[in-house]
């Protein structure tokens, strides 16, 4: 996954969570450390988007909240235009926040209910830029139609909208300071079908538009295959597989990403082939080795022993396999 193109570069990013000072944890599982994230790799090219997919749990919002620094890493380094985030100080990563924005899953959660919209999507305005009064009113004003909402809602609450138009303002609020990296964590997952086809055909003309990139994270892969450009799977902590969509959907390689898509298949044979049997691993105490061994239909000797490291297979495709 190296290039002098990459406008975002993830190297090796890590959160361990302390778990000494919970007693059940102790007691049940013998455990100090939980690993959400374990040595997470990968690039973004300017003005693409790479979808991050995989199973509940399995890291995918952490390293979202790693890039953002919402929480604090526990290893690794994540370059912005050749600037490494983790080296900043709060107050250099708050100026920086300006360029790397985030959308959240749940809208209704993320948007104040006791502030009108205006407040709402004006305050990063007034932080970062200064902007005040009629200024700041136009802004917004000027946003709400770039995400295909009416002036008119500027005076309402978030409550008085559906839940496809308070994502459209919580995209609203991302953009209001002109950023070049958007995060989506799980951005559509709460919305009906139909609303789902909006949001993201607005997410694609505003790439368009404003030359943005994305890290789109979703479970789902219709979606996923539907927006992305690359693809990172991620499993218990660790990326598996990584690669273009069309590399990804048309060959997959490890055995961890043929469940995934198969899953999508009508014929129950074929589901069946490619199946993972059992429940993903716990990111405590995670066994020595590959931790797809318990599941994987692949299973051999090396997997309890060896943990697989990403490895170039050609064309920019790289997977994390002992067998491939």
């Amino acid at each position: 996954m190296e290039g002098n193109d990459s406008f975002i570069k993830i190297d090796e990013i890590g959160k361990y969570f302390d778990m000494t000072k919970s007693l059940y944890a102790r007691w049940a599982f013998g455990a100090r450390t939980l690993k959400a994230v374990d040595h997470v790799s990968f690039q973004i090219k300017k003005g693409e988007t790479l979808g991050l997919v995989g199973e509940s749990g399995c890291g995918k919002s952490t390293v979202a909240r790693l890039i953002t620094r919402l929480i604090e890493p526990s290893f690794g380094r994540v370059f912005y235009r050749g600037v490494d985030l983790f080296s900043l100080s709060q107050k250099e990563m708050r100026k920086m926040r300006r360029y790397i924005q985030m959308v959240f899953q749940d809208p209704f959660t993320s948007l104040n209910p006791r502030k009108k919209i205006e407040t709402i999507i004006g305050m990063p305005l007034e932080i970062h830029f200064q902007i005040h009064g009629r200024e700041k009113r136009r802004r917004v004003m000027e946003l709400l139609q770039m995400v295909g909402m009416g002036v008119d809602h500027i005076d309402r609450y978030p409550h008085e909208f559906s839940g496809g138009q308070r994502q459209r303002l919580a995209v609203a609020r991302a953009l209001a300071l002109n950023p070049e990296l958007v995060i989506c964590d799980e951005p559509v997952s709460a919305l009906d079908v139909s609303i789902q086809a909006q949001i993201l055909n607005l997410f694609r003309k505003l790439q368009e538009d404003l030359g943005l990139t994305y890290l789109f994270i979703s479970h789902d892969l219709s979606v996923v295959e539907h927006i992305s450009n690359d693809v990172a799977v991620m499993y218990a902590g660790n990326i598996v597989e990584f690669a273009s969509t069309e590399e990804i959907f048309g060959t997959p390689l490890h055995p961890y990403t043929k469940a995934l898509i198969s899953s999508r298949f009508e014929d129950r044979k074929e589901r069946e082939k490619y199946a993972m049997r059992g429940e993903i691993i716990s990111p405590i105490n995670p066994p020595e080795g590959c931790r797809l061994q318990k599941r994987c239909p692949q299973q051999g000797p090396p997997c309890s022993k060896l943990q697989p490291k990403l490895k170039e297979m050609g064309n920019n495709h790289y997977v994390a396999c002992l067998h491939i």
